[in-house]
């Protein structure tokens, strides 16, 4: 049996010579090693083609029209690239010409398919490639005489791979040579072995950057990781040339697929922000390909009307997945040759239109026109006119809808293709709706409803504005969604997954976080991972012992704690030791941390005290932004009021003028490296120098995905990440990491009668009746209101106030989260089924009113507890240090079996037994030398101490804590350790920990001498 590489390249070439496969053998005769072409070839294309225009060439230019055809061709592709001139041809004085043609979209020319089938598509073994060396290419594709794919291939079975065809592309090719130039000829190489395959578009010697062009362990779009699965019928590898180098599919690559990216970014070089202009060329991976290409088999096949779920993870090109597959689709035909949607849009549930989805869709566009951007310089009737005039690709957010969905024009006969970037909780909400609303065929729904019902014609203006409200309920035949998601939950694999045969729900398409990281697209942010447990002991320094509610008591007892001086100090100390020495000499010394926090105000206060670490300590290779949303009301050191702002708090280092919040991300990119977030830049900011995250703040389940992977994005130099997590510990964060590792799954879905029960456990409270539903859905469904219609309102609901406020606390709370779960659940339901119930629809709509009426009625701590407590014991411990590791698995998720599942706050407790309950768990096993002594010598400095009182009175602050205190606190600490030596101990071993009690003290100090002399 003949197994060496030779067969290998034979096999590989029978197959793209058969009819199948599409090729020819190329002449090598023909072929011009210094032009890099076969003109003769590109001749023969044109006048089989284009005969006239060849005449006309020919008869002007004479024997000089193959050189003048050259000419204008190589100067064509110096100003625009090869791919341009591909797509849209050249034009050679006042003759034009195409040096290709691509496949129709629909049958109905003959012509145009006629020429398309006249492209002269070849294959050449060994193809010398240079007259400067006898060097060859074991394989090479060519289009019209133009050679536009390379393929180094090597045979495992002889010793050799993969690596050893990235080496040879590496060392044995010399990137200036004038086929290599980028967007020149080869548009794409590959390197392929039995077992794997990796392909790149740029030769540029040890720079060259190769991508796995590999379908996944599992095959594409299923379950895998790393590599390919096994092929009974031939070659592992035989989907290259079989799905993606055959003739059609090459052709079709080149039309709209491949894409030349021009991208201008800002660098920094000697300290100075230069602009720098980067070219590549965008080739799709294989399960780009693959996902574009079986979504639009599919709905060529079923027409519209269908849901799809893609599951890809960060790292698999989403931004680039979704620009194809709009392109893709507002141009796809069916059999009969009739578009299939009218408009393709694709939404994103950010208010702020995703810069880079927007970008990479508008530049992926072949045809001026094509891309209508809703972006913030337009408002929601921008995007009416774009859907009414029918506008081929729109890209919105999702909250302009509820604005324009009754003023969009009749949508009988017109279909839709809406494309969802991160489908999660708002899809089923009421902006989702409202899309859903302004977009269905209201005619076909209608009818479907007059069926139902057996109704006749309605006067009833109410009556009609009712059930027009549920026409846009469930699913809809001229509505498709592509929803991509790489962390689906429940309700998202419902509304968009497929439904199984044995009632389980998953999605379309799968690239796993599995994949992602095994083919090195992002990094595994779990595997240095470090956790410590926050211990302590809360006293209280007051006699009372009064009845609070417990959790509201519990939680504040905790933001106690999180807020102390102490442990701020503590953490922070840590935290940025921490970044001096790991984080900061990672990634070439360019590396930046993240610090999340539990709240604006934790954020603040952070902030704050890395600031006076920093001074104190005189370290210059530390600089701080932060990031928070509002304005954080906090007391200064001398307990008067201050606001804070984002851009009040950030300042420029060079002329320490304040930077906006856009400015932000392009600030902290050159200038900054550590951002200090509350409940911003959790999801969807992408800093590839972003390695190291100190978390201080619990975060759970897709939270806490979403919220860590801000780390996995590679850049050159990028090889781990780092997380010191105060608050999670592993086998938490593993939970929520584990069910979006490989597949998700939904057990079956939502039994929609428990909408019923949860109804009537509302109406078990007996705050109001059929009589006040039907009161309210008079005024609500009303045409046009009138003056007193809100009056009327607001009138038919005080009662039902009044009586809610009669319940106890216990019932409030009930009757609170029986609402919201009513709510909530409705209008999940009512995106998956339509039921034309007008009874629980009116229910719904007033229920909502009465929701936002009463949340804010059940009852508040008025006890001030946190002037009762102090910290008297505070340890932190290390408590994990490693990699978390993932089991592979299909994680199952499955919706709940009671809508009305939630927790009740226990009763009232004796502030005594909450403190106590909160040390059982957060204590530990304290020795002396644990206690915060920060207290004794709190009470040594300020109890009967004249000297210390004195120097208060007569001095600031800054004079009182930086030249007196200092030598004083020196003093009495050495007098406790005299005293208590063990319990003092810890003071003088470590420096950081003595100097961090001394400023507090001190600045503690001063304000309670201060305030004995009033």
């Amino acid at each position: 049996m003949r197994d060496d590489e030779k067969q290998f390249e034979q096999d590989i070439e029978t197959y793209l010579l058969s009819a199948e496969g599409g090729y020819k053998k190329a002449n090598k005769k023909g072929y011009d090693l210094d032009k890099a072409i076969n003109i003769s070839t590109l001749v023969k294309f044109i006048k089989a083609s284009q005969s006239k225009e060849w005449e006309r060439q020919v008869k002007r230019d004479g024997d000089e029209a193959e050189k003048r055809l050259y000419l204008c061709l190589q100067d064509n592709i110096e100003d625009v690239g090869l791919i341009h001139v591909l797509r849209y041809g050249i034009k050679d004085r006042g003759i034009s010409f195409k040096i290709c043609y691509f496949e129709p979209e629909t049958t109905l020319n003959d012509t145009v398919m006629e020429k398309y089938k006249s492209n002269i598509v070849e294959v050449t073994r060994q193809f010398r490639y240079s007259s400067q060396n006898r060097n060859t290419i074991d394989m090479v594709l060519s289009l019209n005489g133009i050679p536009i794919v390379a393929i180094e291939l090597k045979n495992n079975l002889k010793g050799q791979n993969i690596n050893n065809a990235k080496t040879q592309w590496i060392n044995d090719r010399n990137s200036s040579d004038f086929i290599f130039k980028l967007n020149n000829r080869f548009l794409v190489y590959f390197a392929i072995d039995l077992f794997e395959a990796a392909m790149f578009t740029q030769l540029k010697g040890k720079s060259t950057y190769f991508l796995p062009f590999n379908q996944g362990s599992g095959g594409a779009g299923n379950v895998g990781g790393a590599g390919n699965p096994q092929n009974e019928d031939g070659y592992v590898t035989d989907y290259v040339w079989k799905n993606v180098l055959q003739k059609d599919s090459l052709l079709s690559l080149i039309q709209r697929y491949i894409h030349f990216d021009i991208c201008t970014e800002t660098i920094k070089e000697n300290g100075k922000r230069t602009k720098k202009i980067s070219k590549k060329i965008i080739f799709p991976r294989y399960h780009q390909l693959d996902v574009v290409n079986k979504l639009t088999d599919d709905v060529r096949k079923n027409g519209s009307g269908k849901n799809y779920l893609i599951q890809h993870s960060a790292g698999s090109g989403k931004s680039n997945s979704i620009a194809w597959l709009a392109y893709r689709l507002s141009n796809l035909h069916d059999s009969n040759n009739e578009p299939v949607f009218s408009s393709v849009i694709v939404v994103t549930d950010r208010r702020v239109l995703d810069s880079q989805l927007q970008q990479t869709i508008s530049g992926f566009d072949h045809t001026k026109g094509t891309v209508e951007v809703i972006d913030r310089t337009k408002n929601s009737s921008h995007l009416r006119d774009a859907i009414n005039e029918g506008k081929k690709i729109i890209i919105a957010t999702l909250q302009k809808f509820p604005r324009i969905y009754e003023e969009l024009d009749n949508t009988t006969n017109k279909n839709f293709a809406i494309i969802v970037d991160e489908a999660h909780s708002s899809q089923t909400g009421r902006s989702a709706e409202k899309l859903k609303a302004g977009l269905i065929n209201t005619e076909q729904i209608l009818k479907e409803y007059a069926e139902i019902e057996q109704a006749e014609e309605n006067d009833n203006d109410a009556e009609e504005l009712l059930i027009r409200e549920m026409l846009s309920h469930g699913k809809h035949d001229n509505l498709s969604f592509f929803a991509f998601t790489a962390t689906p939950k429940e309700k998202t694999l419902e509304i968009f997954g497929e439904k199984q045969w044995d009632g389980s729900f998953k999605a379309f398409h799968t690239y796993s976080m599995k994949q992602a990281i095994e083919e090195g697209f992002i990094l595994d942010v779990l595997k240095n991972y470090m956790t410590y447990k926050t211990c302590y002991k809360i006293a209280k320094n007051t006699p009372d012992n009064p009845e609070v509610p417990a959790s509201k008591a519990v939680k504040t007892v905790k933001r106690f704690q999180e807020l102390h001086p102490y442990n701020l100090n503590q953490k922070t100390a840590i935290m940025i030791e921490q970044f001096r020495d790991i984080t900061k000499n990672k990634i070439g010394g360019n590396a930046k941390a993240m610090v999340v926090t539990s709240s604006r105000l934790h954020a603040v206060r952070y902030y704050h005290e890395f600031k006076k670490y920093i001074e104190k300590n005189k370290y210059t290779d530390l600089d701080i932004l932060i990031a928070f949303s509002g304005v954080v009301e906090d007391v200064n050191e001398s307990k008067e009021k201050v606001s804070y702002t984002e851009p009040s708090l950030n300042r420029r280092k060079e002329d320490n003028s304040p930077i906006s919040e856009s400015q932000l991300p392009e600030e902290f990119k050159h200038d900054f490296n550590c951002l200090i977030v509350a409940e911003k830049y959790q999801t969807g900011f992408d800093e590839p120098l972003l390695h190291t995250m100190f978390i201080d703040k619990k975060l759970d389940g897709l939270k806490a995905v979403q919220t860590l992977s801000r780390l996995n994005r590679t850049c050159k130099g990028k090889n781990d990440t780092f997380i010191l997590d105060f608050v999670n510990n592993a086998e938490d964060i593993k939970n929520a990491f584990e069910p979006f590792y490989e597949a998700t799954v939904l057990e079956e879905g939502i039994d929609v009668n428990l909408i019923y029960k949860t109804q009537n456990a509302l109406r078990a409270f007996n705050l109001y009746n059929e009589t006040d539903i039907n009161k309210l859905s008079t005024i609500l469904y009303k045409k046009k209101q009138s003056k007193t219609d809100l009056g009327k309102l607001s009138s038919i609901l005080h009662p039902i106030q009044q009586r809610f406020n009669e319940l106890n606390d216990e019932d409030k709370q009930k009757f609170n989260m029986t609402i919201r779960s009513f709510n909530k659940w409705y209008e999940y339901i009512t995106h998956i089924i339509r039921m034309f119930d007008k009874d629980l629809q009116k229910e719904f709509e007033c229920t909502s009113y009465l929701a936002n009426l009463l949340k804010n009625e059940a009852g508040t701590v008025t006890f001030n507890i946190e002037d009762t407590l102090e910290l008297e014991f505070y340890k932190l411990e290390e408590t994990f240090r490693g990699s978390i590791s993932l089991a592979p698995q299909n994680s199952t998720v499955a919706h709940p079996k009671n809508l009305l599942a939630g927790t009740l706050t226990a009763e009232d407790e004796l502030l005594d037994s909450i403190i106590q309950k909160i040390n059982d768990k957060f204590g530990s096993n304290f020795t002396s030398s644990d206690k915060v002594i920060i207290e004794t010598l709190y009470k040594r400095a300020v109890i009967n101490n004249k000297k210390l009182k004195s120097y208060a009175k007569n001095n600031d602050a800054e004079v009182y804590q930086e030249s007196i205190f200092p030598e004083m606190f020196k003093k009495i600490a050495q007098q406790c350790y005299i005293e208590q030596m063990e319990s003092f101990s810890k003071l003088f071993e470590n420096k950081v920990f003595y100097n961090v009690i001394m400023e507090e003290v001190a600045k503690e100090s001063y304000k309670s001498l201060r305030k004995q002399l009033r």
